[in-house]
């Protein structure tokens, strides 16, 4: 089965798009916490610990957006698709999944 770049190309819009939206909402939820009094100290506490969830998601999420742009910068390249390690074409299965992979699934393992 191949993948024509296209397809791939499509994706790689849809999920930068995808990605886009869930930085923005994080970025939302990352704001920093105000001392309010009507907050207790468990709720703030909690809510710090949540901030700090949201903080590591959003840093993944930045991360996988830059890795789609640079997927999509190459897509036209005589090596996208071609595994950097070993040279062997990478799955289609896994560009569909993964378009921003720049390993088949063995060297990645």
């Amino acid at each position: 089965m191949t993948v024509d770049t296209h397809e791939i190309k499509e994706l790689i819009d849809k999920q930068i798009a995808t990605v886009q939206r869930k930085v923005k909402s994080l970025k939302e939820l990352t704001q920093a916490i105000a001392p309010d009094d009507a907050i207790g100290r468990v709720s703030r506490m909690d809510a710090i610990n949540n901030k700090s969830v949201n903080e590591a998601a959003l840093r993944q999420a930045e991360a996988k957006l830059q890795k789609l742009h640079e997927a999509l910068e190459r897509i036209n390249d005589a090596d996208f698709g071609i595994c950097i390690k070993c040279k062997g074409a990478i799955q289609p299965g896994r560009l569909v999944l993964m378009p921003e992979s720049r390993k088949c699934m063995k060297c990645a393992r």
